[in-house]
């Protein structure tokens, strides 16, 4: 008899193809040609209208249609600067369902030992017009500077390739129309380390002397913060951004003995619950 053979593959056929351990679609048995070619609300004949509608609205919370409360401190920092070190802070969150919310939005920042030199609150009625964008509008009080109030219409969703857009237009009480774009990436390195590229752009239809605003592009901020996520709900970062005033918002900085074009060294924290 021959010796066996220490190769565990000896004999048998490897040209042979595998069978295919699950049937493809090809064996799967087609729907009916009837199927779906029924009354939408069939199962109200059996059960009753009234019982029926009970059980969707059960169905539909049950998938998500429920109301929550979200608050998120998008960015909570100190800037170090030449000319001064500076707070910011940028809070939103919402109350609502999937295509209805009620949304609140603050920002502002101001010099260490000082009162903000910018403030704003919004409150915002938005509604889902496409999957992950909605439509924002409402009021917003601007509290540092002259008082001032806006009535205000944006969007804010998610972009394709998962950038971060939030957009409005402002217009005050006193009849002057601005615009504020934002839009943000988050890359993540690691499943905790994450690069947040930024860029926010304001905007005026015309000059506002008495807010230091001039007419077409007033101010562009670039930056990237670098954040570690020490629980999904809580990230420190530190990052460094870039900010320039232009045209006749940047005369206006110069005249109150700013530098219009500033580059700051960030250090903050994330969170939301």
């Amino acid at each position: 008899m021959p010796a066996p053979s220490a190769d565990p593959h000896d004999g048998h056929t490897m040209d042979k193809a595998m069978p295919d351990p699950s049937p493809g679609p090809l064996m799967e048995t087609p729907p009916p040609a009837a199927a779906g070619s029924g009354p939408p609300r069939a199962a109200d004949a059996i059960w009753g209208a009234e019982a029926m509608a009970a059980s969707r609205e059960a169905l539909r919370r049950e998938h998500g249609d429920f109301p929550v409360f979200w608050l998120q401190g998008d960015r909570v920092e100190a800037q170090v600067r030449d000319g001064g070190n500076t707070y910011l802070w940028d809070i939103q969150g919402y109350y609502g369902g999937p295509t209805q919310r009620l949304w609140f939005k603050s920002e502002g920042e101001g010099t260490f030992g000082a009162k903000p030199e910018e403030a704003e609150v919004q409150a915002l009625y938005a509604k889902a017009i496409a999957p992950f964008w909605d439509v924002q509008a409402g009021v917003r009080q601007d509290f540092a500077g002259p008082d001032t109030t806006h009535a205000l219409i944006g969007i804010q969703g998610l972009a394709p390739y998962r950038f971060e857009v939030d957009a409005a237009l402002f217009l005050s009480h006193r009849g002057d129309l601005t615009a504020r774009i934002e839009a943000e990436l988050d890359q993540r390195i690691t499943q905790r380390l994450i690069l947040q590229p930024r860029i926010e752009a304001n905007l005026a239809a015309q000059g506002v002397p008495e807010l230091g605003i001039g007419a077409g592009i007033d101010r562009i901020e670039i930056g990237a913060r670098l954040r570690y996520e020490i629980a999904r709900e809580f990230a420190p970062y530190v990052g460094i951004e870039q900010a320039w005033r232009t045209g006749t918002s940047a005369d206006f900085a110069r005249l109150r003995g700013e530098d219009p074009s500033t580059t700051s060294l960030i250090a903050g924290i994330r969170f939301w619950f």
